[in-house]
């Protein structure tokens, strides 16, 4: 009875000790494959930041944005030397980086408030700052109810509509 026992409880300890073992490999594979992922976004980061402290001289950094319609623009918004509100948008290539002065055109909280009350868009999937066309560009996805997505292109100065995709 007493060897019965010894065995039924070696066997639970086995059983624990597998799961925990499966447990930890799913955790590192998780974790891994979130690292993975986010790698370029932050290398990216990192570039764009060091770009715009070289050419705007930036001291700080708000917002980082990633582009993409026709090319791929990197951008960040922060505070400079000065104490002035820039945007900065450099392309994927890293050379003619565009400066910005914030209060020359619309900051990322009032393109979300005009999203939400001019165009009834409650479901912001990600805004992002770049150039199209060679004019300074506010890119806003959203998604709908059946999960098909919507593009918006506001223009920087005044947030005036430049194209829209809807039902992607």
């Amino acid at each position: 009875m007493q060897e019965q026992e010894d065995q039924n409880e070696a066997r639970k300890t086995k059983i624990l000790v597998s799961v925990i073992a499966v447990l930890l490999v799913i955790i590192v594979m998780i974790t891994i494959s979130y690292i993975r992922s986010t790698h370029p976004r932050t290398q990216a980061k990192k570039e764009a930041t060091a770009i715009a402290k070289k050419y705007a001289h930036l001291e700080t950094v708000d917002n980082f944005y990633w582009f993409t319609r026709k090319d791929t623009y990197f951008s960040v918004t922060g505070k400079d030397d000065k104490g002035e509100n820039l945007a900065v948008i450099i392309p994927k290539s890293g050379d003619k980086v565009t400066v910005l002065n914030q209060k020359d055109g619309v900051e990322e909280g009032h393109i979300r408030q005009i999203m939400e009350t001019d165009y009834k868009e409650k479901r912001i999937q990600k805004i992002s700052l770049g150039l199209y066309k060679d004019k300074p560009t506010w890119e806003v996805v959203t998604k709908n109810e059946d999960g098909s997505l919507n593009y918006y292109l506001l223009s920087f100065e005044k947030a005036e509509e430049i194209m829209i995709i809807k039902n992607v």
